[in-house]
């Protein structure tokens, strides 16, 4: 039979968890080093859509050419913090006005 505190840690599991970033905006980093990204891999010949994700998705570097420094510049900054910025991004330009 389970201890009262493992019942409580098993318990924890269905809470939700909160993923805090830090407040300073990053904004208008994350879209230069996007949009310098974008070119370096466009200039040369890969689908530039299909390789940043591939890169968010698994963290691998080699997803993102050396052409330009552009897989230097996107490891300067988190992946989550890139993925923040794309979402942010995409509700402010989808959300439907109620």
């Amino acid at each position: 039979m389970p201890t009262e505190s493992e019942v409580h840690e098993v318990g924890s599991l269905d809470k939700t968890m909160q993923f805090h970033f830090p407040e300073e905006p990053l904004e208008k980093e994350v879209r230069e080093v996007i949009f310098h990204v974008f070119q370096a891999l466009e200039e040369k010949g890969y689908n530039p859509i299909n390789q940043i994700v591939g890169y968010l998705l698994s963290g691998d570097p080699a997803y993102i050419p050396r052409h330009k420094d552009a897989r230097n510049i996107i490891r300067k900054l988190e992946r989550d913090e890139i993925i923040e910025e794309l979402v942010k991004s995409y509700l402010e330009h989808h959300r439907e006005e109620k």
